[in-house]
């Protein structure tokens, strides 16, 4: 009977036994199915945490690491984190300075997306940073879209970075929050030390005051050149604040500085001469003039000073007869129109013979950028020299050609300089002849030709490039024709040298060609056979 009960006991354990195994394995099924693999921290989604040791990094987080490599402002992490946070919650820069005293502080962006706990701890200074939008969530980001925004925005960072203009951005109170590399160096050459730190040193004050956008210059003390650095500033609103630029205009600034001494030299030059300067512009507006020319033309300087046009000006110079009257004022108008097209050309030049008897030489020549410059001369009293030289020299030669003795003067070189009717005459040479072209050697061949052979003509040509002392001398020729002539040389001042022929009073032998052969007397002896 015992033997009965341990068969059904041990019966009993086994269904027991199965029926846990079966539940077991029932069980098993749904689990295996329904589970689900924790995933792994994603570092990027871990709150950003920096520890400070009074105000130098210690440790920080993956996340907390990448923020502040991109980061390019200046100064140490403490510095530069500080400014980024203060940025964007505001006021940071104060409660951090009283965290030793409250403890700890939380608070939220301006935005609301970030969340900031600071935390005192003995000395040390923990900071934990929270993006809201995505703290605990799996954001799925399109991988191509991510690193083309990230290609665009290192592109754009280098660009910003390598500029030359100086870039900064300023908030509501006027302070900088954001600077490019140039802003940086121009803060780092005017600090002594060369170290700099937020908040960063507001460069150009004023440019806060103006965002119209519209450049204007303005200035600072260059240190190290001990002269001045010219920028042109501009300034537009953004949001938060304005977003100004600053390009160096030194160069432009030197350019228009050598510009206005030049045109104060040429200035002062054109106001000590004697000529009359106009200078018009492609649009023919009158654009610059000398005090000569309200001398010479009796035009008003307020009428010069309104930018007259080029036939404004012609006009008011007809009607005070500056410029010569002609029959009909269409013909003169058509006069002009040639002058002005002359000078635009570089071909006019015209003598102005004037009413009063003045005489001005006008002429016109083109200018750099299509202007056109008019310059007038007064030449009255050259004129009037030249008149009363000629009338001398005209009044000289008739009492010349009054003379009866036959006369030429010649250079110490042989040129001959002046003769009279008389020589003309007796030597036959044109009157109107042009002395630049005979030669003493051409008169002297002449006279060789029209005398008989003498040694006059050889003595003659000596005397005349003989150097030092010389005296006048006197000779006789005959000439072709039987008549006797009485020479005379004589120096003259400067080393020219004068030849004078005149008739002789006694009879002259007939010429060699026309004397008679005298027969030979025959010999006595011949005589007498």
């Amino acid at each position: 009977m015992f033997g009965q009960i341990a068969v059904a006991a041990l019966a009993a354990v086994t269904s027991v036994i199965a029926a846990l195994a079966a539940l077991l394995a029932v069980s098993a099924i749904p689990m295996r199915r329904g589970r689900r693999e924790v995933p792994a921290l994603i570092p990027e989604l871990e709150p950003a945490i920096f520890l400070f040791d009074d105000k130098e990094l210690v440790d920080a987080t993956g996340p907390a690491k990448k923020l502040l490599s991109r980061l390019p402002e200046p100064g140490a992490e403490w510095a530069r984190i500080v400014h980024y946070l203060d940025e964007r919650f505001g006021q940071v820069r104060q409660k951090l300075a009283a965290l030793s005293e409250t403890g700890q502080f939380e608070m939220s962006a301006k935005d609301g997306h970030l969340q900031l706990q600071a935390e005192s701890l003995g000395g040390l200074t923990r900071l934990t940073l929270v993006d809201l939008d995505t703290e605990g969530q799996a954001v799925l980001v399109d991988g191509l879209s991510q690193r083309a925004q990230e290609q665009e925005l290192a592109l754009l960072r280098e660009t910003v970075a390598a500029s030359p203009t100086l870039v900064w951005r300023t908030d509501a109170k006027g302070e900088v929050v954001w600077a490019n590399r140039a802003y940086l160096d121009l803060c780092t050459s005017e600090k002594e030390d060369g170290d700099l730190s937020w908040p960063l040193p507001c460069l150009f004050p004023n440019a806060s005051q103006v965002n119209d956008g519209k450049p204007r210059r303005m200035r600072r003390a260059d240190t190290r050149a001990k002269g001045w650095l010219w920028f042109e500033v501009s300034s537009k609103p953004t949001a938060g604040g304005l977003l100004h630029s600053a390009t160096s205009v030194d160069s432009l600034i030197q350019a228009e500085a050598a510009l206005r001494e030049f045109v104060q030299t040429l200035t002062k030059t054109f106001a000590q001469l004697p000529i009359g300067l106009a200078i018009f512009d492609r649009q023919r507006l009158l654009q610059l003039f000398n005090p000569a020319l309200v001398d010479l033309t009796r035009l008003s300087v307020d009428f010069l000073s309104a930018r007259p046009t080029l036939f404004s000006f012609l006009d008011r110079l007809r009607e005070t007869q500056i410029v010569p009257e002609p029959k009909d004022y269409q013909t003169w108008r058509r006069q002009m129109a040639e002058l002005e097209s002359a000078a635009a050309s570089g071909r006019y030049e015209e003598i102005w013979t004037l009413p009063g008897g003045q005489t001005y030489k006008v002429s016109g020549s083109p200018h750099a950028d299509g202007a056109v410059a008019f310059f007038f001369e007064d030449i009255s009293a050259e004129v009037t020299l030249t008149r009363r030289f000629r009338s001398e020299l005209g009044l000289g030669q008739s009492i010349l050609d009054s003379l009866d003795e036959a006369i030429c003067a010649c250079s110490p070189t042989g040129e001959v300089l002046l003769h009279n009717a008389a020589f003309s005459e007796l030597w036959g040479i044109a009157p109107d002849r042009a002395l630049s072209q005979m030669s003493i050697l051409d008169v002297i061949a002449e006279w060789r030709k029209k005398t008989l052979p003498s040694p006059v003509w050889g003595d003659f040509r000596d005397f005349v490039t003989e150097l030092g002392e010389r005296a006048e001398w006197f000779a006789d020729v005959t000439h072709a024709d039987g008549r006797a002539l009485s020479c005379r040389f004589a120096p003259l001042t400067g080393g020219a040298t004068l030849a004078g022929f005149s008739e002789t009073l006694l009879a002259a032998p007939p010429p060699r060609e026309c004397r008679e052969a005298t027969p030979m007397r025959e010999p006595e002896s011949a005589k007498s056979g």
